[in-house]
């Protein structure tokens, strides 16, 4: 069985990707596993698309025009639902965001453990994006995760702080 270490110490943002599609019973697994993370107040205030449609594929390369995007078999767009998000009473703090990062983290640990690679991908175009993929006004586009199989077995080393420099 694979521990929490192990599994975090695997995931790393995935930039080379085989042909292959995930299969759906992986999709379904994943998409699961984002359902039971936790938020505030259990609002889960987000939406995720999956898309592997050669066609959806090359409009969502439109929007974040990197090579190694393309060879992406398949992505998940990430919403945060502004209508559905928890606001903290006290200084009116919506926690949207955080809410999505944690099913944002539940989804890349999820393809992580089924042998599917992942990146994070924040710095596309937002205008575009809602031009090729319409969503509700009340859907605000988060983040592009793009999924598939590693085009290698070796894990990068990670670069992170050391311990002291991140506990208080």
């Amino acid at each position: 069985m694979q521990t929490f270490l192990s599994l975090c110490q695997a995931r790393y943002s995935v930039r080379s990707f085989q042909d292959s599609t995930p299969s759906q019973e992986a999709i379904d697994y994943i998409c699961e596993c984002v359902r039971l993370a936790p938020s505030a107040v259990n609002f889960q205030p987000y939406k995720i698309r999956y898309v592997s449609d050669a066609e959806d594929l090359r409009k969502l390369q439109e929007c974040y025009a990197r090579e190694w995007f393309a060879s992406a078999p398949a992505c998940f767009i990430v919403y945060r639902n502004k209508s559905e998000e928890w606001v903290r009473k006290y200084d009116q703090k919506p926690h949207g965001d955080i809410d999505v990062a944690i099913a944002i983290e539940h989804l890349c640990l999820a393809a992580a453990e089924k042998g599917l690679g992942t990146c994070w991908v924040c710095n596309y175009n937002p205008t575009l994006l809602e031009e090729n993929f319409p969503a509700p006004e009340h859907l605000e586009a988060v983040a592009l995760i793009p999924i598939g199989y590693p085009s290698t077995k070796d894990i990068p080393e990670k670069k992170r702080k050391d311990m002291e420099s991140i506990l208080l």
